[in-house]
């Protein structure tokens, strides 16, 4: 009766053997054993599979490439034209800034470049007239240096207005802020009417194609590292697992954790994740061709673990040796105890008395 009971409770569909069918139990003069019927989610296979391990990480992800756009020019802005979560390309105009007073001296310092490029013209006409006339004895050398000394001045001046004006221009041009890499406007700190200074920041672009995981690791663990091996790791928000290889590993321990820092390259074309989200997952520093089963197919209610495996159509408890879990799959090495290709029984199947008759579904698999 308490087998009975223990059966029912895991809700395990009990039916008798077919009609004629003769048990090998009762031909010995033993109670007839009840056949047990589970189904095919409640089953797996031991199969040889690749497993890997390694030291566990965690941390944060954070933009490989990120840009903190500051103002070049003083004064108040004009309009803005990204907002916060918005892709812009490189080159795109995030914001203007109010230019009266710039274009008031641009326009001077152009104004004085034409001046002196007249002045340059007069000058050079004159010198060339002086030295015709000194060439032939009709002027004083002393004039002719004259001459000779105003065109080299307004050389020079012309060369310091050409400057002013390039300086004009280019404060001019800063008075347009442009993004200077493609990405997403991460943080926009300046509103139309805001009146900034030279260095303030205004926006900041982060480039998602491309993440990067800041994760810590044991400091014991250090020598098993190398860069460009795989990290596997999972992100809070998310049901999958990503993939990333270590790019960099710092060279100090930090002293208050005694961990070392590691950066993982994480591809992100389709720019999935973004940049603040938690992860944790391993380094798989080790990879090995073993047989293995769900960890959830291990029974570890005992002092040793123990699988429920099909043999001859009866449940059977074999206790087992465990290696290396890989945590990214969820499978535990079977070191001992179990063959390749041996069925297991999973979730509430492994509830089934040893010596018990199943059979999966409608297929008896004795057979």
């Amino acid at each position: 009766m308490k087998q009975i009971r223990y059966l029912a409770a895991l809700t395990l569909v009990v039916s008798a053997c077919k009609d004629g069918e003769a048990d090998p139990a009762s031909e010995t003069g033993m109670a007839e054993v009840p056949t047990v019927t589970v189904g095919r989610e409640n089953i797996t296979l031991a199969q040889v599979t690749e497993l890997r391990s390694g030291p566990a990480i965690s941390g944060s992800l954070q933009p490989r490439t990120e840009a903190r756009v500051r103002a070049e020019i003083g004064g108040p802005v004009q309009r803005t034209f990204a907002e916060e979560g918005q892709r812009v390309r490189r080159g795109a105009v995030l914001a203007r800034l109010d230019d009266t007073a710039v274009r008031d001296g641009y326009l001077s310092a152009k104004s004085a470049v034409r001046s002196a490029e007249s002045s340059l013209q007069n000058a050079q006409r004159n010198q060339e007239r002086s030295s015709r006339l000194a060439k032939a004895g009709a002027l004083p050398e002393r004039d002719l240096e004259t001459a000779q000394l105003n065109a080299t001045n307004a050389e020079g001046m012309l060369a310091d207005a050409r400057a002013r004006l390039a300086s004009a221009e280019k404060q001019l041009a800063q008075t347009v802020v442009r993004a200077p890499i493609s990405g997403a406007v991460s943080e926009r700190e300046a509103d139309a009417g805001d009146v900034v200074q030279v260095g303030a920041e205004l926006f900041r672009i982060v480039d998602l194609g491309s993440l990067r995981l800041e994760a810590s690791v044991p400091a014991a663990e250090i020598d098993r590292l190398r860069a460009g091996m795989p990290v596997e790791f999972e992100v809070s928000g998310y049901e999958r697992r990503f993939t990333g290889r270590i790019e960099r590993i710092n060279p100090s321990v930090d002293r208050a954790t005694g961990q070392v820092r590691i950066y993982v390259a994480i591809p992100n074309e389709r720019q999935s994740l973004v940049a603040g989200l938690f992860a944790e997952g391993r380094v798989a520093t080790d990879a090995r061709k073993a047989i293995g089963v769900p960890l959830a197919a291990v029974d570890q209610r005992g002092t040793a673990p123990l699988l429920h495996v099909i043999k001859g159509g009866r449940v059977k408890h074999l206790p087992v040796r465990l290696g290396v879990r890989d945590e990214s799959t969820d499978l535990v090495e079977i070191a001992s105890g179990v063959a390749a290709g041996d069925t297991v029984l999973l979730g509430s199947a492994q509830g089934v008395l040893e010596g018990a008759k199943v059979r999966v579904g409608e297929e008896d698999v004795s057979r």
